[in-house]
């Protein structure tokens, strides 16, 4: 049996409803045939998957842009991941600027 990775979008999608998995994978609403049917997406988890990925992909999408993690400079698993926490700290305090209303 192959890897889950291996799998097409409609393979991957029948192994999981084999298993009785749903599937949180983004459906295709362009013109083309999508795995994803109602079934999945009438659920509200299926909504609340999709916000939370986007959330987590702006995240990602930052330190790629903003503080240049798209191609790191430093060699070494320690000197990756000091960055890396350094880069997530910065992310998550740009983010606290938004969240905490100014002092009056």
């Amino acid at each position: 049996m192959p890897q889950i990775g291996e799998l097409g979008g409609f393979e991957f999608v029948a192994v999981l409803r084999a298993h009785n998995v749903a599937p949180h994978v983004a459906q295709n609403t362009t013109n083309r045939r999508s795995p994803i049917d109602g079934r999945t997406t009438r659920h509200p988890g299926y909504a609340l998957s999709g916000r939370l990925r986007g959330r987590i992909e702006e995240v990602f999408g930052w330190t790629e842009a903003a503080a240049g993690f798209r191609k790191t400079h430093r060699r070494g698993l320690a000197r990756v991941g000091w960055m890396f926490t350094l880069t997530a700290t910065a992310s998550n305090l740009v983010r606290l600027a938004k969240l905490v209303p100014p002092a009056a």
